[in-house]
């Protein structure tokens, strides 16, 4: 089983689509999103402190549990296909298991 990565740099409506599409693909175990799970930690003397952190697109990470190294490809394709209609940029982390 395969764990993949996805670092989605889009709105929280783009991450939606993208997550809907995966749940959506035959040979897929599990699919989470797991961005915000850390505290951020901002420091008070930064030159940013206070500053608002909503500006442009957000970053939404999800997990996917894939069965096999052929449904990791299928689902690279079908996100890269919605990530270009999308205008979004997808990064990937791939852990073979």
């Amino acid at each position: 089983m395969a764990l993949l990565r996805l670092r989605i740099t889009g709105t929280e409506d783009h991450a939606r689509a993208i997550s809907d599409l995966l749940l959506g693909l035959e040979g897929i175990e599990h699919v989470e999103e797991t961005d915000d799970l850390m505290p951020h930690m901002d420091d008070d003397d930064s030159s940013s402190a206070g500053l608002s952190d909503d500006i442009g697109p957000g970053t939404h990470e999800l997990e996917v549990e894939v069965g096999n190294e052929s449904t990791a490809q299928k689902v690279r394709d079908a996100v890269q296909e919605l990530a270009l209609e999308l205008d979004v940029f997808v990064e990937y982390e791939t852990d073979e298991g």
